[in-house]
């Protein structure tokens, strides 16, 4: 099987490499695909040298699978053109996420709408995807009627640029504007300033997670409003959840539901002081959740911390998610391969 990771010297495109690596896919051709600047760049994946090729190249090589995290606009313009010559793509951006046409996927919660159709399959925003693989086992449970989001989000959700701007602050170097990913200093500060504004004043990333938790749930009557907030950490994003259910609920059930669920970590000992942490979901594929208690100043109320590594979980790992699912059930390649 031909796999293709596209956008493969970015952050996210890196440690998509590294999940590959780790997982079990059949891989028997890699293909390195970058922009025009990095073709020829040498990388390593399983042990072997590859040199970067463009995206003529690749689209020509028709690989079985390719995983893209390259921005909205290259996913535009070249996903149809892989998807064209049989590639199915599994893209990170957020081109195709509210696409009628197109489907977002969490594997654990809605892989099973996937055929050999879908030729460009959606990876949800980081932030989106830590928070409903919580949530739909407690929708399905209780019906969610509404949910008060604040996100605490690593400046890795950025980019290189935003990591350099935060090293560069730690180490006392004065910046120029250009070499800024954010208005301000990150370094000893939070910024609630996540993506752009639009004219209602809420930002991009708030309006993803909004939107895109109705699309993966299902349910566009759920009422959803959020703040997200740029923080001066590497490890992964953070999350308080607040939950309207409309039926009745025990917080030991809520437990329970949780610790069965695919994925998740309960850490939730306060006597112990334990909860989540970014610094110990760090390079970790699960999502972590504690800080489990009732809300008593409405009926029916819950509130949760959910963390996850927005790297991995948050992107590389459910992108080659997607994948496994894709090859396990013979969805992909011309001789639908299985693990």
């Amino acid at each position: 099987m031909k796999v293709a990771v596209v956008g493969v010297t970015g952050l996210v495109g890196t440690v998509m490499c590294k999940v590959l690596e780790e997982q079990n896919l059949p891989i028997t051709e890699f293909l390195a695909v970058a922009s025009n600047r990095s073709i020829g760049k040498e990388i390593t994946f399983n042990g072997k040298t590859y040199k970067c090729i463009g995206m003529e190249q690749a689209v020509s090589e028709a690989p079985d699978i390719a995983i893209f995290s390259a921005g909205g606009g290259v996913s535009k313009e070249w996903a149809p053109r892989f998807a064209a010559v049989g590639t199915t793509v599994v893209d990170n951006s957020s081109a195709w996420r509210m696409d009628d046409t197109k489907k977002l996927i969490v594997p654990e919660i809605n892989a099973h709408v996937l055929t050999e159709d879908d030729k460009i399959i959606a990876n949800p925003n980081c932030s989106t995807i830590q928070m409903v693989a919580a949530l739909a086992p407690l929708h399905k449970a209780y019906k969610i009627k509404r949910l008060v989001i604040s996100t605490y989000q690593s400046i890795t959700g950025t980019g290189v640029k935003a990591v350099n701007q935060y090293e560069n602050e730690k180490e006392g170097k004065k910046l120029f504007e250009d070499e800024m990913a954010y208005h301000y200093q990150i370094l000893d500060n939070c910024l609630p300033h996540c993506g752009d504004f639009d004219d209602t004043g809420y930002t991009t990333e708030e309006i993803k997670l909004v939107k895109e938790t109705k699309k993966i749930l299902n349910d566009q009557s759920l009422r959803i409003t959020a703040t997200a907030v740029r923080v001066p950490v590497q490890g992964g994003h953070s999350e308080t959840v607040n939950i309207e259910f409309e039926r009745p609920f025990e917080v030991a059930k809520i437990r329970q539901i949780l610790e069965e669920t695919p994925g998740v970590i309960v850490q939730d000992d306060f006597g112990a002081n334990k909860y989540p942490m970014p610094l110990f979901s760090k390079h970790k594929d699960e999502v972590f959740v504690g800080r489990i208690r009732r809300d008593d100043s409405a009926d029916n109320a819950l509130n949760m911390w959910i963390v996850a590594d927005n790297l991995r979980k948050g992107a590389a790992t459910n992108a080659v998610q997607i994948a496994q699912y894709l090859v396990a059930n013979k969805l992909v390649g011309q001789s639908k391969v299985a693990v």
